[in-house]
This record gives C-alpha cells, structure tokens and sequence, in this order.
C-alpha cells in the first residue's frame, strides 16, 4: 500500500457497490480471514453487540451516547446510511473521515484480493469498523449486527461487554427462517459464555441459547418514555429499558445526571424524526412491524390528523402487509389522505405499477416532477425503506441530518 497515494471517497464508494461486492452472503470464514491477516483487531475492543429485527440502531445510538457523555472514548456501528457510508462508522459522534475510509476500504480489499478472498460489502465496512476503532483505541465499540446474528459478519467477536437482542418480527426470511423461532435463533448466535445478554422477549429459544453456550440471561420489561430522551416515538420505550439496562448492568458508576444528559444529547435521523418546516416525519420503517410501530406513535402523536404517505420500498420486502397496515390505518381514521408511491433508483425498488397492484385504495406515483405543498395542513409522512430517504431530501430540499 502506497502510503502517499491519495485515497478518494467516491472510487471507495463505487468498489463497495460494484457488482462483485453489492450482495449478502452470509457466513464467518472470509471475515475471520481478512481479520487475521490485520491482527485481529476485534479481540483488542470492549465491545456491546446487538441484534434484532427493528430497534437495534435505536438501542446503539442510546447506549453510545451515555457513554459519550460519561467521557469515554465510543465507537458506534450501525446500518444503513442515508447519505454517506461514513455515517456507520464513529467515534464519540464524529464520523470516520472520508481519506480515512477510503484508505482503509482500499488496504483492506487490496489485502482481500492479494490472498484470494472474496468480500461482500459488508464484510469490507465491518473490517474497516474493527481497524479503525482499534487503530484509535477506543474504550468500548458498541455493534449492531447486519442481518441476523449467528452468521453475521459482526459475529466474530469472541467475547463482549454485554449483547443484546431486541424484537423479533418477519424480515429476511429467506435467510433467517419463516418463523419467529428460527428467525430468534439466528439472532441469538451472538450470545457468548459468561457474558451477559439482555433481552426484551423472553423466548423459550433465548433460554436455551443461553443454556447451551453458558451465557447469563436476563429479560427487561418497557419503561415509561422520559420527555428528556431525545427519540421519539412509541416503540422506545422497549428500545430505552435495554439500552438502560445494558448501562446499569455493565456500567454502574455512571450518574443518573450522566445518562440523562446521554439521553438529551442521543441523535438517530430518520426514525420517527419530525422536520418542523415541512410538518414531515420520517421514518424508516422498512417491514410490517416497522409499519405498525410508526401507525403506533403516529396515532399517539399526531392523533386525528389528515396524513400524506409517501411510501417506497424494495421488492423483496413484504410490502402487500406494509401497505394493509397504511390502508387500514386511512380507513379507520375517517380524515382526509393522500398516498404517493415512490420507485426510487436502487435496482431492487419496486415500481409505482407493483404497489398499486397490491394496495386497496388509488394512490398516485410520485416523481421528480411531482409538486408537493408540505404546509397544507396534512401531515407529511416518508416511509418504507432506508434507501429512498436521500433521494427525497434532495428532491424535496429536507434538512435530514
């Protein structure tokens, strides 16, 4: 590696969505490989690990932020991103560089490919993750897992601070399994012996995960939302008692004061984030659980308001059960709506054409040429999938992060 070559963002970020790179597959032999071969750097990190269906960046950016705020040094993996591949990597809030992700994305495919092993894109970033973090010392990576658990590319951590699984619904079933059971065990592979896991749903499957690997095993139940926690929405209440636990469990000696000041201070765009100027809220909710727990906080919200969906998302999501729970929701409203469908630019996105095909009321397609007054007395709403949200902030001028 050529130490005065300048390492550009843009190049890095067309060898991760390149062809070869842009795909799932699952599985820890390639991942243990190329961490060998930097030294393995995960053993040298304290780290908390999460996992789950939805709620887990939630539960990351919460936990990250109390410790920021207690003074220590956190890294924080999430995924996706919204704008750029920078935002899964930081440390104390502050993203990774773009040089320095594009010098280590760089190192670490050179080094792939000089000893034959073919990385997925998400393996690269977790390598990247676990050099960077260790590189910069960091006192405590808090990881959220990609997809599943057991087989996840995260999952090479041989033992950790603390690990958490959050909800559990239908998603990636092809992968995971086409019950809660199996899609549960395959979250609960990131359990490990004599380290602590804590759980929301008290799963006969966690218990016996938890058995057999010889972890220590503890159910929470939901907490009252305070006005002081930053995130809204109804479903952190589940997300705020795991983070908090994992606190109190492994972090004692930090004040109320500090952890009410971590929890001021938590950011995690679009989930359940209102923009005043447009009177829009923007939520990722990408499954059927997503959809609901935002119909959820919606009607608790911003009950009795007349609401403008504008809903895109992949084809390999169930997006006929997302768009029952958007329809049930207009109907039993009886207020005024609008919904658009938005097929956006990822080779994956379903058109205008499947979504209606799908959905029992009209809706209209929305495109770059669709003119929208967001302060017309509805409540604007952008849902569906993580990947459409940039191309709207830029269609709409919306100040997201």
């Amino acid at each position: 590696m050529d130490n005065n070559k300048k390492f550009i963002y843009d190049d890095a970020k067309n060898l991760l969505t390149s062809v070869g790179k842009f795909r799932i597959s699952l599985g820890l032999e390639r991942i243990e490989k190329i961490l060998q071969i930097l030294g393995n750097p995960q053993d040298k990190l304290n780290c908390i690990h999460i996992a789950g269906t939805n709620g887990k960046g939630s539960v990351c950016a919460i936990i990250s932020s109390i410790l920021a705020a207690a003074g220590k040094k956190v890294g924080l993996y999430t995924s996706p991103h919204i704008f750029k591949y920078t935002e899964r990597i930081k440390i104390c809030a502050d993203e990774i560089s773009d040089d320095n992700f594009a010098k280590y994305v760089f190192e670490i495919s050179d080094l792939a490919e000089k000893n034959g092993i073919d990385l997925t894109e998400f393996e690269i970033l977790t390598a990247v993750m676990f050099k960077y973090f260790a590189d910069n010392e960091v006192e405590v990576a808090v990881i959220e897992t990609g997809l599943g658990g057991r087989f996840d590319a995260t999952n090479v951590i041989k033992s950790h601070l603390c690990s958490v699984i959050t909800h559990v619904d239908y998603d990636h079933t092809e992968r995971l399994g086409n019950t809660l059971d199996k899609i549960a065990y395959e979250k609960a592979g990131i359990m490990k012996k004599d380290c602590p896991c804590i759980v929301f749903e008290g799963k006969e499957v966690y218990y016996n995960a938890a058995s057999e690997v010889g972890a220590l095993f503890e159910v929470i139940m939901p907490i009252v939302i305070p006005d002081k926690l930053s995130l809204k929405g109804v479903y952190q209440q589940e997300n705020l008692a795991l983070a908090l636990a994992v606190i109190e469990k492994v972090f004692p000696e930090i004040s109320d004061r500090t952890i009410e000041q971590g929890l001021k201070n938590v950011k995690h765009p679009c989930r359940f984030q209102y923009i005043e100027d447009k009177n829009l809220i923007i939520d990722g909710a990408h499954n059927p659980n997503g959809i609901n727990s935002l119909i959820e906080s919606l009607d608790n919200y911003y009950p009795k308001t007349k609401r403008r969906f504008i809903f895109g998302c992949l084809r390999n999501k169930d997006y006929t059960q997302m768009l029952d729970s958007i329809c049930n929701s207009i109907s039993m409203s009886g207020n005024d709506y609008e919904l658009y469908f938005y097929h956006f630019s990822h080779e994956n996105s379903a058109t205008y054409e499947q979504l209606q095909d799908v959905c029992s009321i009209d809706a209209k397609e929305l495109s770059s040429e669709t003119e929208i007054n967001f302060n017309d007395g509805y409540l604007n709403i952008i849902c569906g999938s993580f990947y459409m949200i940039a191309e709207l902030a830029k269609m709409f001028k919306i100040e997201v992060i």
